[in-house]
């Protein structure tokens, strides 16, 4: 029987979003990314690349060998269009069920869909047996189907079978209940605010934050990540914008000592402070540039996707430095959420610079909701919001799968005809391939 508060949280998670054991010889720990030199969060001009200076004659100098790119390179295809849904908890009835997972993935290949991103951690839990859970104390029960099938291998089988990609979403990143086995059992992982609070209020309800400074935390993190890449036919893995931390968090003993020993001083008692935001910023940077790097070595042509909220709320107010990660290299998707009711608000969100430099380099798209279980979302501001998109060359993915034409204003008929009319024609995607 599931754990009660496992159960609550699937019940409050309303913006969420089985595997063969692997030992524990096979997860590799990794240095303390900290080591890296932390990249420069602020946005930088688009200038185009240096030319290499004339050198004079007649002795000609060598020219610089360019430095290695922080990962394996990759094709990048940015003239994919995005058409994707996030399959979240409050899908479970289809996650679970054979017949129903079946008939969805049949519908989104119908309606012109070409991406899914199955929920894989929610909750301080994982949706697939998973030994670095299990080794870690952090979850007494395998979460399967209702014939006792690993829910994951199923969805990603059935949606290949359909043309689909399948790119599992680590939804809750580096939050968590602060009542999950989680947080009980490893409460040195926690990071906190100056006050010494621990939690703050989030969509999902009131979570804790873990330390993503700590070495033992990024550990677990890109060992349950490897766990699944390792073993499950995946097309990628997806972070959302909980890969982050809230600016006010970090007053915790281990990273105010870390910040003191690099700069000599201690945190500033203003959490927004630019240097104070900028060296925590950068520390997540650089333990994202590592775990890309993890996820590339075990799979190189996984897709390395983000789904943040616009630029200057994550890098402001989540410490969330997603631009400098497009330009590291490092991403190789981006679907930023716009959650907006209003067309001229909505407008303005997706024609942002961030934006646009994005799609030069990268397939880019934006997140749009659907509906919830109570806000119902009209088709036709659906469609709007997809046009609008799709005129300013984005694709789109939608919050979520059972608010597509489940739960909604028309019925399902009236809304499924919608996103046909919008999507009137397939747009095919294929996995990164990697370069020879």
């Amino acid at each position: 029987m599931l754990p009660l508060l496992f159960v609550l949280s699937l019940v409050t998670a309303m913006f969420g979003h089985q595997i063969i054991p692997v030992s524990a010889q096979s997860i590799p720990i990794f240095p303390n990314p900290s080591v890296l030199p932390p990249p420069n969060p602020q946005p930088l001009p688009n200038y185009p690349p240096p030319q290499p200076r004339p050198q004079p004659q007649p002795q000609p100098q060598p020219q610089p060998v360019p430095p290695t790119p922080p990962t394996a390179p990759v094709r990048r295809l940015p003239q994919q269009e995005i058409r994707g849904v996030w399959i979240t908890n409050n899908d479970l009835g289809v996650l679970r069920d054979r017949n129903r997972l079946e008939n969805a993935l049949s519908k989104l290949k119908q309606l012109n869909f070409n991406t899914i991103y199955p929920v894989v951690w929610n909750s301080g839990y994982v949706m697939y047996p998973s030994e670095v859970a299990q080794r870690h104390q952090i979850q007494p029960f395998v979460f399967r189907g209702t014939e006792g099938q690993d829910i994951l291998a199923e969805v990603i089988a059935r949606s290949h079978r359909q043309g689909l990609l399948a790119i599992p979403w680590f939804e809750f990143g580096f939050m968590a209940p602060e009542t999950s086995e989680l947080a009980l059992n490893h409460p040195q992982w926690l990071t906190q605010k100056r006050d010494g609070s621990r939690t703050s209020i989030s969509a999902a309800g009131e979570v804790a934050w873990l330390n993503p400074f700590h070495p033992e935390v990024q550990q677990f993190i890109t060992n349950l990540i490897l766990e699944m890449v390792t073993k499950y036919d995946v097309d990628g893995i997806q972070f959302d914008d909980h890969m982050s931390l809230p600016y006010q968090f970090g007053y915790d003993r281990y990273t105010t000592n870390l910040y003191t020993q690099e700069t000599g001083n201690p945190p500033p008692a203003n959490p927004k402070d630019q240097a104070w935001t900028k060296w925590r910023a950068d520390k997540i940077t650089a333990f994202m540039v590592q775990l890309n790097q993890a996820v590339k070595a075990r799979k190189p042509n996984a897709i390395f996707s983000v789904s943040p909220n616009y630029y200057d709320f994550a890098y402001k107010l989540q410490l969330q430095d997603w631009l400098n990660w497009v330009r590291l290299g490092i991403v190789d998707e981006l679907v930023m959420q716009v959650y907006r009711d209003d067309l001229t608000a909505f407008s303005s969100k997706i024609t942002r610079p961030e934006v646009l430099e994005s799609k030069q380099i990268i397939p880019t798209g934006i997140g749009i909701m659907a509906g919830l279980r109570t806000k119902r979302v009209p088709i036709s501001q659906i469609q709007s919001q997809v046009r609008a998109a799709q005129q300013s060359g984005l694709g789109v993915a939608f919050f979520y799968f059972e608010s597509l034409w489940n739960v909604g204003p028309e019925v399902a008929e009236e809304r499924q005809s919608g996103l046909q009319a919008v999507f009137s024609r397939p747009a095919l995607r294929a996995r990164a391939q990697s370069v020879l």
